[in-house]
Formats: structure tokens, C-alpha cells, sequence
């Protein structure tokens, strides 16, 4: 009996066993309660650090918005002010005086212009970041003609008996020197004789068109570089075609249209045919590098940072937004360039990464991605048949991509950089500008190259763009020599000869600054050209001549697009705007 009460009962043991196992399983999981509450609290803790990072980055975003704006504010006020100083008279100093110790070019000496630069990754570096320096032109407002004129005195012709054939009095003579006084009351006379009660020079209105520079070289060599208190001194005949240079105040009322925060000034020389309304203003997050519109004319697409957007034209909402969420988000990343298919069911992005992605925008998702370009994607065009799309890039080369096979059925190289593409109406030819000043067209189908547009009668600097006549059998391009220029194309019209070239028939001058971006009308009856001027122009295909002078952005305007079926046009802007525009003809 003894030996049975020494025993410990099995459950007594069990139930020991549980209670032991109880009790760790109640530390293991006070402790595991600790440690979530601490990592809670640490997620918390990032998350609303995490928030306020992006409430500051959103900060400064908007104050370098709000800076550009003021900025652009302060030039143009300051631009207005030098105006009107000197339609009074007055001196304005070129500059601020040099530093201590910089040097000073020598009187005579020219001013160099903006540097591009050739290396791929500078073409439009300058021109996106609205920055200055050796990558590219500045954003900001082009400095005013009269400081390279008037560090070139000693180029002005000696002084003469009478004025030369063919000008007025008073242009190309060197003024004597003479008392300050009388030199302020002369030119105070002279002013009041010039503008008169117009608020044009005297002889505007009974001047002769402005010829091109191939047609009236010396004489353009005269009026461009004249001094400006020369010219005060003794008015000479009007700038012509030269729109920009017109002061906005003195310009008579029925040559002019001001709104909010546009205005336009018509040419007085050419029967007033068009008229410009603004029909939506597109606001964007970055600089606006391209616009274009669909086929059927109902929806227009922008490429800024990152992202691409598509409009409807009708009430200017934003449908859509393409935008690669699997790119690194560090830098930027400018889309370049954008097209819509034919059909409109896909639009196709060429941006800095050298990836041409293919849309479906539907479903927002990317259809197909073409990769094999070296260097940055300035350009993109579909052709026609809705299978082929032509790209250009710093690489120097232009590319033909098949839609259907995903794959590059042409390479095209050439010397430097290409900065623009365009497919002929027909699709037959593949054009190109390139930063070697000349306009390049090839076979499409062939690669074989059937014309060089170039010197003596090409550009004299990069040209940035390019776009076919709607007969096919034209095509106009704009260069930063400021000039725009018509050709005709000889393999187009079925005709051959000794060299590989077409004929310039036209060369379109007024622009104070770089032409960025051209295009044709569908009716092939305007010209239209964006600036770095700001400014956007009509010209007559036919006689050259400018019909108006549209100003509707603060800063470069980069991309002019017009609507294959309608009478509106898209503007983008280094303003981080896009703006969709009404023209309108007379008697339609």
C-alpha cells in the first residue's frame, strides 16, 4: 500500500506539463504584442516622415513654378521698360557693368551666339531645362538685336554726300558727335517725324516687301545692323516681315488683337485673311516638348516630364495619362516627341531613356517597346499605312519600325545628330533635319537616299524641323538661323538630275530667334512656325510673306501642331503650357 501513495498519478503530471507550456506560450505572445506595437509605431513613424518628404518636394516644386513665373514676369516688365526708354530717347545700357577684373570683348568684336553643343545629350538640353549655359539657348527672353548692333559700330558704311541707291536717308550714316542737348532735341524731332500719328515709321505703309537674303543680300546686311541710335536719329523703311520687332503699343489698333494674356499683330503689307482665337489653355507640370493631334482632329497629345497626355479638343479635359511606372524615378525624363496612329487606337513616345514605347490607349498599357537607338529620341512619325514609324535620334541615325513584327526594318545613318523626322503623305520618302544643317530624303522602302537639301541655298545652322507639303511634292523646314524655308522635291515629281537636291523656292525670314518647330495646313494654304522668339507664325506659302504674328506664350514655343481636320492648331511651351488655338479665314 506504501509503495502505491509514492507514485504521482499520469494526469497530475500532465496537467503540470500544460501549465508550463501555458505559461511560456503567454510570454512568447506578450512579447510578440510588444514587438508589434513597436513596429506599428516605427511604420507610423515613417509613413508620416515619408508624407511630409513628399509635402516638401511638392513644396518646392510649386516655389520653382512660382519662381519661373516670376521670373518670366520680371523680363518681360524689364523688356517693356527698355522699349519704352528707347521709343523716348533714352539710353539703356546692354549690360550691367563687368566685374573687376573680367574681361571685356573689344568694340566691334561679336557677340558669339548660344552654343548647342553636338553631343546627343545636349541637342535639346537647354531648350527643356529653360537653362543657360554650354548645353544649350537659354529659355529666357532672346536679348534684343540692338546689343549686337551696337558692339559693331565700326561695320557701319563710311559717311556719304547722299544715302546710297535704294535706301532713305539717313540709313547706313554715322551721326556726328554733337552737345548732349542737341543730340536729345534732334532725336526727340526725328522721333515725332518718324512715327508720326500711325505709330509707324514713315514709309511703312508704301515700303516694298522684304526680299529674302539669297535675293537682297547687301541690303539686309544694312538694315539688320544699323544702330539703333542711328536709326532713331534718321528713320529708315519698316522690318517687314519682322513682326516680333514691332512695339505692341504703337502698332495702329485694326493691326492688332489683344486678350487676357495673348495678343496678335497682323502684317499690314498682305490683306488681313486670318484671325486667331484661343480655345483652351492645356496647364502642365513641366515644359510642354511636343504636341500633336489625332487623325480624326478630336483629341490632341502632349509629352512633358515623364508622362504623356492626350486631351479631347472639344472641352479641353484631360482623358488619358501614359505614363511608364517601371522607370526609375530619379532625373527626368522628357518625352521628345509623340504620334497617334492612324486609326488613333495607339500613340507612340520617344523619350531621353532611348525607348520608343507603342500605347494601347484603351488600356493604357504598352504594346510594344522598340529598343536599338544609342542616344536620346528627338522624333517620331507613323506613316499612313498605320504600320510604320520613323525615328530620329542623336545616335545619328534614323530608324523604320514595323509595327506588326516588332521589329527595325531600316537604319538610316548619317553625319551628326538627327533632331526631326516626318513620312511623306504617300509614304514613299522618309525626311529628316539634322544639327548638319541639311535636309535629308530617303526611299522608304529602299533606304536609298534621293535628296540632300543643303548649301548654298540650305540652312546655316541645325535644323530642327521638318514636315511634308500635303501634295508630298513639298516640303518646308526650320533652322536656328531663324529662317524657314519651302523646297521643292525632284524625286517626288518623277524627275532627276546631276546631283541630289531639290530647289529652295522660298526662304521665310521675321523670327528674332531659333525656329523650333514648322508645319503645313491640311489645305497646304499656311505655314505655320513656333519660335524661340515666343512667337508663333502665319506665312503665305505663295509669296513668303507673314500674314500674322501670334504671342500666347511666356516662354519658347517648341511644338506647333495643326489639326489634319479642322481649322485649330496646339502650341507647346517651355511655359509648361499647351494652348489650343482657333484660326479662322475670311469669307468662310
Amino acid at each position: 500500500m506504501s509503495y502505491q501513495r509514492a507514485i504521482i498519478p499520469p494526469t497530475q503530471r500532465i496537467n503540470e506539463l500544460l501549465e508550463a507550456l501555458k505559461q511560456e506560450f503567454e510570454t512568447v505572445t506578450n512579447e510578440a504584442s510588444l514587438y508589434r506595437m513597436h513596429k506599428d509605431d516605427f511604420d507610423h513613424k515613417y509613413n508620416q516622415q515619408a508624407a511630409e518628404m513628399q509635402q516638401i518636394r511638392q513644396n518646392v516644386y510649386e516655389l520653382e513654378i512660382n519662381h519661373r513665373k516670376m521670373k518670366d514676369h520680371y523680363e518681360d516688365e524689364i523688356s517693356r521698360l527698355k522699349r519704352e526708354l528707347e521709343t523716348r530717347g533714352a539710353h539703356v545700357p546692354a549690360a550691367l557693368p563687368p566685374a573687376q577684373g573680367a574681361s571685356v570683348p573689344p568694340p566691334g568684336s561679336q557677340v558669339p551666339p548660344p552654343s548647342l553643343g553636338h553631343s546627343s545629350s545636349s541637342v535639346f538640353q537647354g531648350i527643356m531645362s529653360g537653362q543657360s549655359g554650354p548645353t544649350g539657348p537659354s529659355l529666357a527672353p532672346p536679348q534684343d538685336n540692338n546689343l549686337h548692333q551696337q558692339q559693331q559700330p565700326q561695320q557701319q558704311p563710311p559717311p556719304q554726300q547722299g544715302p546710297p541707291p535704294g535706301l532713305q536717308p539717313g540709313i547706313g550714316q554715322v551721326p556726328q558727335q554733337i552737345p548732349p542737348q542737341a543730340q536729345a532735341q534732334a532725336q526727340q524731332q526725328a522721333q515725332q517725324q518718324a512715327y508720326g500719328a500711325s505709330g509707324y515709321l514713315n514709309g511703312y505703309h508704301n515700303a516694298p516687301v522684304a526680299t529674302t537674303p539669297q535675293m537682297n543680300q547687301n541690303r539686309a546686311v544694312v538694315e539688320t545692323r544699323s544702330s539703333p541710335h542711328i536709326t532713331r536719329a534718321s528713320p529708315g523703311p519698316p522690318l517687314g516681315n519682322n513682326l516680333a520687332d514691332l512695339d505692341f503699343d504703337r502698332v495702329p489698333n485694326e493691326y492688332k488683337k489683344q486678350a487676357n494674356d495673348w495678343f496678335v499683330i497682323y502684317n499690314d503689307r498682305a490683306p488681313r485673311i486670318l484671325d486667331v482665337d484661343l480655345l483652351h489653355t492645356l496647364e502642365h507640370h513641366s515644359v510642354v516638348c511636343c504636341v500633336r493631334f489625332s487623325a480624326d482632329g478630336k483629341y490632341v497629345a502632349t509629352g512633358c516630364n515623364r508622362s504623356a497626355q492626350i486631351f479631347d479638343v472639344q472641352n479641353g479635359q484631360k482623358i488619358c495619362h501614359l505614363q511608364d511606372e517601371s522607370v526609375e524615378r530619379e532625373g527626368d525624363l522628357y518625352i521628345r516627341s509623340v504620334c497617334f496612329s492612324p486609326d488613333g487606337r495607339y500613340l507612340a513616345t520617344g523619350a531621353e531613356d532611348k525607348q520608343i514605347r507603342v500605347w494601347d490607349i484603351k488600356t493604357k498599357t504598352i504594346r510594344h517597346l522598340f529598343s536599338g537607338h544609342e542616344q536620346d529620341i528627338y522624333s517620331l512619325d507613323f506613316a499612313r499605312n498605320g504600320r510604320h514609324i520613323a525615328s530620329g535620334s542623336g545616335d545619328r541615325t534614323v530608324r523604320v519600325w514595323d509595327m506588326e513584327t516588332g521589329q527595325c526594318v531600316l537604319t538610316l545613318s548619317i553625319e551628326d545628330g538627327v533632331t526631326t523626322v516626318a513620312f511623306s503623305p504617300d509614304g514613299r520618302f522618309v525626311a529628316a533635319g539634322s544639327l548638319d544643317k541639311s535636309v535629308r530624303v530617303w526611299d522608304a522602302t529602299t533606304g536609298f537616299l534621293v535628296e540632300r537639301l543643303e548649301a548654298p541655298d540650305g540652312h546655316k545652322d541645325s535644323v530642327y524641323s521638318v514636315a511634308f507639303a500635303p501634295n508630298g511634292k513639298d516640303l518646308v523646314s526650320g533652322s536656328l538661323d531663324k529662317t524657314i524655308k519651302l523646297w521643292e522635291l525632284q524625286s517626288a515629281r518623277g524627275l532627276s538630275g546631276s546631283h541630289k537636291g531639290g530647289v529652295c523656292v522660298k526662304t521665310f525670314t521675321g523670327h528674332k530667334d531659333f525656329v523650333l518647330s514648322v508645319a503645313l495646313t491640311p489645305d497646304g494654304q499656311w505655314v505655320l512656325s513656333g519660335s524661340k522668339d515666343r512667337g508663333v507664325q502665319f506665312w503665305d506659302p505663295r509669296t513668303a510673306q507673314a500674314q500674322l504674328m501670334l504671342q500666347g506664350h511666356r516662354n519658347s514655343v517648341i511644338s506647333v501642331a495643326p489639326s489634319p481636320a479642322s481649322k485649330l492648331f496646339a502650341t507647346g511651351s517651355g511655359d509648361c503650357r499647351a494652348r489650343i488655338w482657333r484660326y479662322v479665314v475670311a469669307n468662310q
